[in-house]
């Protein structure tokens, strides 16, 4: 069972662009539906590149709209929804390289690669994400010895507010491919994207259950330093955050005993769904997943493909109805020095708000090379909270509180928080946080000087939202 989303459609491509009048965007966790003036589904390079020149207003972009805080989506903007802009356009197997159109899918990709015995190199623990989402937000996953996608990725094209497409990478165009990975849409429209795979190979489950005190030396010893090991994270368990489960999956020429490639796209997932139910709404229902649902799913041996644990389903982490109660999630990153101080610190906060934590996922990112809104400004541990919410304008207030006391603690501790969330931390915060963000938006005054990319995270950080 896998709670934890660390974050971004395939659809038909048509010939013409789909475009639809006033429509109310939200994301998946219903609690922020935007009213946008219009929606456009280009398919085109050109149509894309009219719409960006020619249109006078505001204009937010849009995949899979799993970010949680109104990241694809402005009031009165024209959103341009990229999942039918979703071709590959080139795959070199001998290279291992291949480019793509952002609004294709993580799955879309794994299922034109996996025949060639090739995997994606780092996305998300889940597929269901477009690619231009990922790079947006500069996402990252379980991969041991990495840290954001943007260490994976050779170059990106992207559109200009004056309808340019540029190309940029790490050796040309610099500031614009440090920007816009990361940068949530705020600089440009990206419509291509060249990526570098990994091979596809048999991985290994293992599990070890420690106090939260030994977990550093462990991954130091055990994991960073075995070059076997392609995935880890370590579950830690509410409300205490002092026990741990550190899940591995390394390569292995053992027998499969999982014989799909990919995870099929028909899979029921009433067993996790109704598990999540028992962990968040069950009175001991922490305690049952502790000691009971979780060993039972661990100590079954497993052996799978990679592609196969990276095409996991976000299906799995859906609850009944969203209406009363939802699921969210937050990010934090602490440098691996603060990670018990910090953790300290935040189980103190998610008791004292009596937060119904689902999950806390512990992962491990290396320094991230230059993005100019860096999360990852050293090596850092992550901690990927999922927790229970309910939709009350009461309880969404108190959701900001502790979300804030959580933001200090992290910058206190010498680290940040992920920005794909909630639009609670104070412009304060925000800067504290992302201190290059004011060269962030003095490249955006030049390349976009009518400010003419926004959603609602820019509204609340960028130029509009601080005049």
């Amino acid at each position: 069972m896998r709670f934890a989303i660390g974050l971004f459609f395939c659809a038909t491509l048509t010939t013409a662009l789909n475009t639809h009048a006033a429509e109310t965007v939200n994301d998946i966790t219903q609690l922020n539906p935007i009213v946008v003036d219009q929606v456009v589904q280009p398919t085109t390079l050109e149509q894309i590149i009219k719409q960006v020149a020619e249109h006078p207003g505001p204009i937010a972009i849009g995949g899979g709209r799993y970010s949680m805080g109104g990241q694809t989506a402005t009031e009165q903007a024209l959103q341009i929804d990229m999942r039918r802009f979703n071709r590959i356009l080139g795959f070199a197997r001998e290279r291992k390289e291949i480019t793509v159109q952002p609004g294709i899918t993580w799955r879309a990709l794994q299922s034109f690669i996996d025949p060639y015995d090739l995997s994606v190199s780092i996305m998300q623990s889940y597929a269901n994400f477009t690619v231009g989402g990922a790079l947006s937000v500069n996402a990252h996953g379980r991969y041991v010895g990495y840290g954001p996608l943007v260490t994976s990725v050779k170059s990106i094209k992207l559109v200009l507010a004056d309808g340019q497409v540029i190309e940029a990478s790490p050796t040309s165009n610099a500031q614009l491919f440090y920007g816009a990975i990361g940068g949530y849409g705020g600089l440009g429209v990206i419509v291509e994207a060249t990526l570098r795979l990994s091979d596809n190979v048999r991985l290994l489950r293992s599990y070890e259950e420690m106090p939260l005190a030994d977990y550093r030396s462990y991954f130091s010893a055990q994991v960073e330093r075995n070059p076997k090991v392609i995935l880890h994270n370590a579950v830690l368990y509410p409300n205490q955050y002092q026990t741990l489960r550190a899940v591995s999956f390394s390569q292995t020429e053992l027998p499969l005993t999982v014989e799909e490639r990919l995870t099929p796209l028909d899979r029921n997932y009433w067993k996790e769904q109704k598990a999540l139910k028992v962990v968040s709404q069950w009175p001991m229902g922490k305690t049952i997943r502790q000691d009971l649902i979780d060993p039972l799913v661990l100590k079954k041996p497993q052996v799978s493909w990679r592609n196969h644990e990276a095409s996991l389903d976000v299906r799995e982490l859906e609850p009944d109805s969203r209406a009363k109660r939802t699921y969210v999630l937050q990010e934090y990153f602490v440098p691996p020095a603060q990670l018990e101080s910090f953790v300290q610190e935040m189980g103190e906060t998610l008791r004292a708000h009596k937060v119904n934590v689902i999950n806390l996922s512990i992962r491990h990112a290396k320094a991230d090379p230059g993005t100019l809104l860096a999360w990852a400004k050293t090596e850092v541990f992550a901690l990927v909270l999922y927790y229970q919410q309910s939709t009350a304008v009461a309880e969404r207030a108190e959701v900001g509180d502790w979300t804030r006391a959580l933001v200090d603690s992290a910058i206190k501790h010498g680290g940040s928080y992920y920005l794909p969330y909630q639009v609670h931390a104070t412009p304060e915060q925000f800067r504290a946080a992302y201190p290059r963000a004011e060269e962030f938006f003095a490249l955006k005054a030049r390349v976009d000087p009518q400010n003419k990319f926004r959603n609602k995270l820019w509204d609340a950080y960028g130029p509009a939202g601080r005049n």
